[in-house]
């Protein structure tokens, strides 16, 4: 308990200090750097380090997009029980977790996320929800006084562009009426984070500035989420209309470029770095053939039938309905696993883009030229 809450008094002491904050993730990346330096020649150097847990409260979700496959044939009428959760929160901040993600389906159609996430903080865990936030107005109130304080919303178009990709009509303006509700409760002090999805159909200058001006209206961050092609809830393959094709390069190095101008604009607003932004075009194109080392080993995903995966995409450990996370943990197959991932011994998705690009000296290098036409 002294442990728990000398982490959160320091938590607390960084949120308070940005110029600290901000120093102690310049160090934490350096030392990643050093890691991923050091393990491409001695691979042992890799070792599961697991800092985030994402938890799929549910497969259940009242949009039906086009590239998900939750709420119809995913892991169909899956729920995760409350008691359960709570013992996987205990077991992830025993094994050193710092963060957890709710996620779904939509996480809030759980009846019982508000004891989940207040579970989360009462044994020092940082929540916060991956939502569509369509009903975010409506249970904002529970969310928050059990100890929310960040909601990222998958975010897919605007007006009719966004109700023909979920495939609910009137659901853009309900979402417009549960943000406005959101900040008129609670202003400022609930943090709120819009992740572009890019598409083939969203890979357009104007879709990406209507997106860039609905994250502004609202004073969310923005994030670039990139179309992943290997998650087993998301369409997959290259040979669908919502993956970019070799003939798409001109419309996604364009996009870029506009990204760059954005986040030259407001950098504190577009969380991205610079040398991720640059490298969207091969992410997009390259698919599997993007060879970038993989920190995946940092990473949990619990599915809402109760799997265990590193990540959200591969590399299984288990089931929480028959072995406790706690003997998950740190076992040969997680070791194995995280090593995997480094190696790229999976489908060696679009997860994690940012990070893999930052932590790697040679894509830093690469990425770290302009592009063509980038402004000085």
């Amino acid at each position: 308990m002294l442990l728990q809450q000398a982490a959160r008094e320091a938590q607390a002491r960084l949120q308070q200090r940005p110029r600290l904050r901000a120093l102690a993730k310049r160090a934490d990346l350096e030392v990643a750097r050093a890691r991923h330096g050091i393990a491409t020649v001695l691979p042992g150097a890799i070792r599961p380090s697991p800092r985030q847990i994402t938890i799929a409260v549910t497969a259940h979700c009242n949009l039906r997009c086009q590239g998900c496959r939750y709420g119809r044939d995913f892991m169909p009428g899956s729920v995760l029980p409350l008691a359960l959760v709570r013992d996987l929160l205990d077991d992830a901040r025993q094994g050193g977790v710092a963060t957890v993600r709710f996620y779904g389906g939509e996480p809030l159609l759980h009846p019982e996320l508000p004891d989940m996430i207040r579970h989360a903080c009462r044994i020092g865990l940082r929540p916060y929800v991956t939502s569509n936030a369509t009903h975010l107005g409506t249970r904002i109130d529970a969310l928050y006084e059990a100890g929310l304080r960040l909601v990222t919303i998958g975010f897919y178009g605007t007006e009719a562009d966004y109700d023909a990709y979920t495939q609910r009509a009137g659901h853009f303006a309900r979402l417009e009426r549960s943000l406005e509700q959101v900040r008129r409760r609670y202003g400022r002090e609930l943090e709120l984070q819009l992740n572009f999805v890019l598409l083939r159909q969203s890979c357009t200058t104007d879709a990406l500035h209507r997106a860039w001006e609905f994250a502004r209206r609202f004073d969310m961050f923005f994030h670039v989420d990139l179309a992943n092609y290997a998650a087993p809830f998301f369409v997959q393959g290259f040979d669908n209309d919502l993956q970019l094709r070799p003939e798409d390069r001109g419309s996604v190095e364009t996009v870029a470029l506009a990204m760059l101008a954005l986040k030259r604009a407001e950098p504190e607003r577009f969380l991205h770095s610079v040398e991720f932004i640059r490298s969207v075009p091969d992410w997009m194109l390259q698919g599997p053939a993007m060879r970038v080392r993989c920190d995946a080993y940092e990473l949990l995903w619990v599915g809402a039938d109760g799997t265990v995966q590193l990540c959200d995409v591969a590399l299984p450990l288990g089931n929480v309905h028959q072995t406790r996370l706690r003997d998950i943990l740190f076992s040969r197959r997680h070791r194995e696993a995280a090593l995997a991932a480094f190696r790229l011994d999976c489908p060696n998705c679009t997860c994690k883009a940012e990070t893999r690009i930052v932590k790697d000296a040679a894509a830093m290098r690469r990425y770290g030229r302009r592009l063509p036409g980038e402004a000085g």
